[in-house]
């Protein structure tokens, strides 16, 4: 690694202010070049190149706008095409003013860093250059007024057209209540969204394939600020779109981006060990606008939140640039110890849990092996066959270990993990499955999801309200002649669908025990929980859940799994037909599709144990 100290002719020019309309790419080294603003060296900017056909710029200091600021990547050019937004940056939340409440000042450093981590720091004068053979390193730095200290990393390998980042944490950034990096990309460079079913691709519904997220020719919200619909004139009146129906869980999604002429640009997941909500979360991925195609990586994220957010872990992703390929290998990321990032932990100070088998599953539900603890979460699939299973990666520490059964847990256990070693468990016998007790008769399946019911598989990419949604309104269910996907709604709300009726008839004899109700639900908004009636009796009000942010019409079912038992008194069933009214109860108010609502997972009528 060497300092270039005498400048060749284009870094003349750049001295003199012609940055702005050359091409970087022309630079074509492994390098880091300063350039003052302005010729102001208050304000530098750092131009990164990869030698690989990309070139970006790291913006050095704070310029007093909240759109572009200290930190962001400025210019993004590939095969010497820009693809940043010029008036908004390619940023953390919304930039340095969106991280810590009354903190605007992010420190930016940058460096070369060679194999063995010795390093060399970019030059200081305007056009000074650097240039290497390994890596680069920019660091920013911001930290919270009671001390919380965020680290942000963009990292470049020499002949890598990929921008590796980390962010590390202490304090949860608190203006957004997130943590996300958006690349805000100009629509006419990146017009496409991704392939299905990548994260924010193609969906297909009745023969109609188009991106959820993708906002061009609606004409207004018909939800707060973010989810839209189409004049009546439009062929699509009555549809919805919205950046929330771009999203996937968690364990289904590893890369994702969109397209333009000649160019891929994608964001590639780590392990998102320093998330939270487990491998079921759903949030905000992707929005496509009339101008700028706006890729969003979420760290974190507040919505529909269903644990305390972690801190002190870093968290890993890549911006990756092709000529419109999608990436299917994640690039080599062995590496990233040499280079000193705050919370980087290498392959041998982590261990893994490995079970020998699951039993007491049921046949063709998948299983999931979930692992969670304040500072990490983690998860596996479990082996259709005999359920073994192994979970590798995992930072030190004692686990809860839940076995999920679609998504519902169904059993738990506590784990070790020590670094460079093997949890090692005997085979597992699932002995909580709500599914497992014998019923009278029974709504849906216990697996932690309402998409069997009507309405179930529209839930993730439309609004309750699309003309393309089932009426939420129904009959009566009949035992024994209704059908979960034609009788039953996945949601209910109080001020759409309130008083869904089951009638079930109950032979001589089984009127004569008290029986129990047992209704579960996956998630619940704005404190709802249900009361129940059979025939002339009804049940006291349960007590309220906490109140969580807006969540069944942003592209997600996924809350906290509750079940609610109601133990029918024996002299309030009949021989006959019995009628069972379910109401969503609330001291919150709310009008139509934001009104208390329930998302049913199942709802069954067992006998008292």
């Amino acid at each position: 690694m060497n300092t270039t100290s005498s400048r060749p002719s284009w870094a003349r020019w750049l001295a003199a202010g012609v940055l702005a309309s050359m091409a970087p790419a022309a630079m074509a080294a492994f390098s880091i070049t300063t350039v003052w603003d302005g010729n102001n060296p208050a304000k530098p900017q750092y131009i990164i190149d990869t030698d690989a056909g990309l070139v970006f710029k790291v913006r050095g200091y704070d310029n007093g706008a909240s759109t572009t600021s200290a930190g962001d990547l400025s210019s993004l050019v590939y095969n010497g095409v820009e693809y940043a937004d010029p008036a908004r940056g390619t940023q953390l939340n919304s930039g340095a003013d969106w991280l810590y409440a009354n903190v605007g000042a992010v420190a930016v450093t940058a460096e070369l860093v060679a194999a063995d981590g010795s390093t060399t720091p970019a030059a200081t004068s305007n056009g000074g250059v650097v240039t290497g053979s390994d890596y680069i390193k920019v660091t920013l730095t911001s930290t919270s007024t009671k001390g919380g200290v965020l680290t942000h990393y963009y990292l470049a390998k020499k002949g890598e057209a990929n921008i590796h980042m980390g962010t590390h944490f202490t304090e949860q950034p608190d203006v957004h209540g997130l943590v996300r990096f958006i690349a805000r990309i100009p629509i006419a460079k990146l017009p496409d969204g991704g392939p299905a079913p990548t994260a924010g691709g193609l969906v297909t519904y009745n023969g109609e394939s188009y991106w959820a997220e993708d906002l061009r020719g609606t004409s207004g919200a018909i939800e707060a600020s973010d989810v839209f619909g189409f004049a009546s004139t439009d062929a699509r009146y009555g549809q919805s779109r919205s950046k929330h129906y771009a999203n996937r869980r968690l364990k289904d999604w590893q890369i994702l981006g969109g397209t333009g002429p000649g160019v891929g640009i994608w964001f590639w997941r780590d392990n998102h060990e320093g998330d939270s909500g487990g491998p079921f979360y759903r949030s905000l991925l992707q929005q496509i606008t009339g101008t700028t195609n706006e890729l969003t990586y979420m760290v974190n994220y507040g919505e529909a939140q269903t644990e305390a957010f972690r801190l002190g872990v870093l968290n890993t992703y890549l911006m990756m640039f092709t000529d419109g390929s999608l990436p299917t290998v994640r690039p080599d990321t062995s590496w990233y110890g040499a280079v000193n990032l705050d919370g980087y932990v290498p392959p041998l100070g982590r261990g893994s849990v490995s079970v020998a088998g699951v039993s007491g599953r049921v046949a063709g539900i998948p299983y999931t092996a979930g692992f969670a603890n304040s500072q990490a979460q983690y998860w596996v699939d479990v082996d259709p066959v005999d359920g073994h299973f192994t979970s590798t990666g995992m930072l030190p520490g004692v686990y809860t270990m839940t076995l999920y059964k679609g998504e519902l847990g169904v059993q738990t256990a506590q784990v070790t993990v020590t670094a460079n070693a093997d949890y090692a468990m005997n085979p597992i016998a699932i002995t909580a499955d709500p599914g497992a007790t014998p019923a009278l008769w029974r709504i849906g399946e216990w697996d932690g999801s309402p998409q069997e019911f009507i309405n179930g598989d529209r839930l993730t990419f439309m609004h309750p309200s699309d003309v393309r949604m089932a009426s939420w309104n129904v009959g009566p269910y009949v035992i024994g002649s209704s059908s979960p996907a034609t009788g039953w709604p996945a949601y209910q709300w109080k001020d759409v669908n309130n008083g869904l009726q089951v009638q079930f008839t109950l032979k001589r004899g089984q009127n004569t025990a008290p029986l129990r109700l047992r209704v579960g639900l996956t998630a619940d908004f704005n404190g709802a929980r249900p009361q129940v009636s059979v025939n002339s009796w009804t049940s006291a009000i349960p007590a309220a859940p906490a109140k969580v942010s807006r969540n069944m019409t942003v592209g997600t079912y996924r809350g906290v799994n509750r079940t609610y038992s109601f133990d029918i008194p024996a002299a309030q069933l009949v021989v006959g037909t019995n009628v069972l009214t379910i109401n969503t109860v609330s001291g919150t108010a709310g009008t139509r599709f934001l009104s208390p609502s329930l998302s049913f997972d199942a709802v069954d009528l067992v006998a008292l144990p």
